[in-house]
């Protein structure tokens, strides 16, 4: 019986369009003598293994006035960067080589062997013999069993993200340093690492990559705990316009869950974003995975904005404490409250 061939899988012709438009960019910049640096983003591990997150980028000049970190920087800067597609990069991990290739959006997404200690620990990526750049992995200990995933947009950050006038208004015009902390949230996050000692801090967003460095100054600028980062490449797929955002943080969430089998998350989010949702699922399906779940509520003026609220009204099936409130210092008293953080 003759055996009939596999479908083929349908490339959109957009995914195709993007990638042929980014090779095009990516000639006229090394044809003008620029050269593909790594943007290394930080990591998180285990005890024998390492995630290791960055991105190939060929960065165009920039022209400073002075003032550092805190000069104004423009949210398009973010974008202009060239990605490069299949680049080979060179990883080292506590003195050890290991070869690997970033995808066609020019990420760096993988798993390499590394015995380190807990805490954070340096790596270093390389691109084409470019000079090393140094970034951190937090490495959990096999005695941890609490950790921290938050939302970025709207719960960290306020930003109005799902509309996208207002999504674009932040991410190419608005100077970063007008972009402003959600009250109370960074002293949340501290308090909650501070009462858990060696606990690893994730932030899951739905962001693209193009704005972590953006996110890491914003968060270092405003005291929030360091932590490993999780965005995602915007654009087109073999079957999609667009990445799916919520599919993003679905899927980094079980696997949270996978490598971390003895940790619970406290997971944190707000009501304009399907985190609700999104968290109520997780904590049905993985309820022996999650120790509280802090939405932050968005006031009348932030929903509309974001398009309305999607808050889930019914919290029995998760099992978890599940608090709300409009800011940090709220969803502190909150969980305080109910047993999560110890008073005093």
């Amino acid at each position: 019986m003759p055996v009939e061939p596999a479908p083929r899988t349908k490339v959109l012709w957009m995914a195709r369009l993007e990638y042929r438009f980014h090779a095009w960019r990516e000639r006229r910049a090394r044809a003008r003598g620029n050269r593909p640096s790594v943007s290394a983003y930080p990591g998180y591990g285990g005890e024998d293994w390492v995630r290791v997150l960055g991105r190939v980028l060929i960065v165009p000049p920039v022209r400073t006035r002075g003032g550092g970190e805190y000069a104004s920087v423009r949210g398009w800067r973010s974008f202009a960067s060239v990605p490069v597609g299949y680049a080979q990069v060179t990883v080292t991990v506590d003195g050890v080589q290991h070869e690997v290739v970033a995808d066609r959006g020019g990420v760096i997404d993988t798993v390499l062997p590394a015995r380190l200690a807990p805490g954070w620990q340096p790596i270093t990526m390389s691109v084409e013999g470019s000079e090393p750049f140094e970034t951190r992995v937090f490495v959990v200990g096999s005695d941890v069993r609490f950790g921290v995933i938050s939302d970025v947009d709207d719960t960290v950050m306020v930003t109005a993200l799902p509309r996208p006038l207002i999504a674009a208004w932040n991410s190419f015009v608005l100077d970063e340093h007008a972009r402003q902390p959600v009250p109370g949230m960074a002293v949340l996050l501290e308090r909650l690492v501070r009462d858990h000692t060696g606990a690893p801090v994730v932030y899951l967003s739905t962001g693209a990559w193009n704005v972590a460095p953006t996110l890491q100054r914003f968060l270092r600028r405003h005291l929030f705990p360091p932590g490993a980062l999780l965005l995602t490449d915007w654009g087109p797929t073999h079957d999609r316009w667009f990445r799916s955002g919520r599919e993003h943080k679905q899927e980094n969430l079980r696997r949270l869950a996978r490598e971390f089998p003895d940790v619970k998350w406290m997971l944190l989010g707000d009501d304009g974003q399907h985190d609700d949702a999104l968290y109520t699922a997780f904590t049905s399906e993985f309820p022996d995975h999650v120790t509280a779940v802090a939405i932050r509520q968005l006031s009348p003026a932030e929903a509309v904005l974001a398009g309305g609220r999607t808050a889930v009204n019914d919290h029995a099936a998760a099992g978890v404490p599940w608090v709300s409130a409009s800011d940090g210092a709220g969803l502190l008293d909150q969980l305080t409250d109910v047993g999560v953080i110890p008073r005093g």
